[in-house]
């Protein structure tokens, strides 16, 4: 057989399977976005002064959950149409280290969800169709004791509902569009997985 010759019969290398626990965020070197949704007058208030606490509507005590995965917000507020009080959806610009810090300090949300611990859940992940995937997304619960910390950690504020509706729209009315397309109009961000400091990655339960 000339050596030369290449075997067409060759199994084709499959794509690495995604973990079953993994983050995966908009990021760089510095930055993660996570993402919230409120009701009108926090949102408004928010952005307006780049202050997640600005409205007094915000309430201090009670503990809020952020989420790295865009797609994983839109099935929680539905596009931002399942509920009044999530009816704004806003991207959260925080430091890495920061983003970082908030996970050591991180428990199972098991058990008694009112104790004053950064809670750490895993929920399965969806695609922006909403569609349940094999695989889990982080939700991490910040307590009340963190509330002054986690406002002055956000650098950034965003307002992305109209961003999340018009993908809804685009998706009901134009069918099979596929996700490269959709990146490309700006109506799903990138999200690559976050290289978690190793001491970490144990206590979060990842892999």
């Amino acid at each position: 057989m000339n050596p030369q010759t290449t075997d067409q019969t060759t199994t084709p290398i499959s794509p690495p399977t995604t973990p079953y626990r993994q983050i995966r965020a908009h990021h760089d070197a510095q930055h993660i976005t996570v993402y919230q949704a409120y009701n009108t007058n926090i949102a408004t208030a928010a952005v307006a002064h780049q202050c997640l606490s600005a409205s007094p509507q915000f309430s201090p005590s009670r503990m809020t959950w952020i989420k790295p995965s865009w797609a994983w917000m839109l099935y929680r507020s539905g596009y931002s149409y399942k509920d009044p009080g999530q009816a704004r959806i806003l991207a959260l610009q925080m430091r890495l280290e920061d983003f970082f810090s908030l996970l050591a300090k991180g428990v199972p949300a098991e058990g008694d969800a009112g104790l004053p611990e950064v809670r750490i859940q895993w929920d399965p992940e969806r695609d922006v169709r909403l569609k349940k995937l094999g695989h889990r997304s982080i939700q991490i619960g910040v307590p009340g004791s963190l509330r002054e910390w986690w406002v002055e950690s956000i650098v950034k504020i965003e307002d992305v509902t109209e961003r999340a509706r018009e993908l809804k729209r685009v998706l009901e009315e134009e069918g099979e569009v596929s996700e490269e397309e959709l990146v490309e109009r700006g109506l799903v961000p990138v999200e690559r997985a976050v290289e978690v400091p190793e001491e970490l990655g144990g206590g979060l339960r990842m892999g």
